[in-house]
């Protein structure tokens, strides 16, 4: 827990899907999976990430759902999207959505740019020094083109309201050394639901997972039981979770996981271009996938 900040992401995060209906953003099934979302136990909710195809979003879109995020959070911790590839569209992102309920912000490293190690340095200071909420740093190199190493990561963590970084490198190495080198209430969170039981017992403080969206009751109980210490319990449901982690990522986040919340009747399977709805292929392993785990 950053107690400066007063804000603890520890536990499972879910980085919310945004769903469609017709074209437009239904708030109606958003609103119905947030409230699934914190019945079944989620520690904190990440609305409007890539996962929520935000890059598609109009801005009067993304308000509003951080707007209904907010409202049926029940006190859960809010953490938005806010980065994009120019400080300045960060910046007033950022502003604009300010108001409407942030707990925190989660910033990705600067996607097709491939900024330096300085020059990430120097846009999440000037992120940092743009607002007084806590920011989470981002590392998604497979979508970014842009790494960033332990060393910056170590670097911004010292900046004091740079709370967190979600690591979904796969680079181990790496991840060990932000994890030896963090400074207290700095929490490595996974971006990456099979690093999960991993990187929590190297230390990590939870994931920020796109597997919750479909099966959120699941991921709580295996997230609780890493952090209850219970090994035996955890291991068996991260072997028994692992076929819908991989299978989550058979398409382009969030692809399959939107054909398993459909086929299971929480959303319309519906995306924005350039996205397009999965394959037939996708959405029979997706139906497969919940229907072993006694989800449909």
């Amino acid at each position: 827990m950053n107690k400066m900040y007063n804000i603890d992401l520890t536990g499972c995060g879910t980085a919310l899907i945004t769903p469609f209906k017709n074209g437009e953003v239904d708030y109606d099934a958003f609103a119905a999976l947030v409230d699934r979302q914190v019945e079944a136990g989620i520690d904190f909710l990440v609305p409007l990430g890539t996962t929520g195809e935000t890059p598609c979003l109009e801005d009067e879109e993304r308000i509003r759902i951080l707007q209904i995020a907010k409202e049926h959070s029940r006190g859960v911790p809010v953490v938005v999207g806010g980065g994009t590839n120019s400080l300045q569209h960060t910046i007033r992102s950022m502003k604009m959505l300010e108001p409407y309920g942030v707990d925190a912000f989660l910033i990705v490293v600067p996607y097709y740019n491939k900024p330096t190690q300085e020059g990430q340095y120097q846009y999440f200071k000037a992120v940092a020094e743009s607002t007084d909420k806590p920011i989470v740093l981002y590392n998604v190199p497979g979508r970014t083109g842009a790494n960033m190493t332990a060393e910056t990561a170590l670097r911004l963590a010292e900046v004091p309201n740079i709370v967190a970084i979600k690591e979904a490198s796969g680079n181990r190495e790496q991840i060990e050394a932000i994890l030896a080198g963090a400074p207290e209430g700095f929490q490595v969170l996974s971006g990456n639901d099979d690093d999960t039981l991993w990187m929590m017992q190297q230390g990590g403080a939870g994931i920020i997972s796109v597997a919750s969206n479909v099966a959120p009751a699941l991921m709580a109980e295996f997230v609780g039981a890493v952090r209850k210490g219970e090994l035996q319990k955890a291991e068996q449901m991260n072997a028994r979770l692992t076929p819908l982690f991989t299978n989550c990522f058979v398409e382009s986040n969030p692809i399959p996981a939107k054909a398993a919340m459909s086929a299971m009747g929480l959303i319309e399977n519906e995306l924005r271009l350039p996205l397009v709805p999965s394959q037939q292929s996708t959405y029979d392993l997706m139906v497969e996938t919940v229907r072993d785990l006694g989800l449909m």
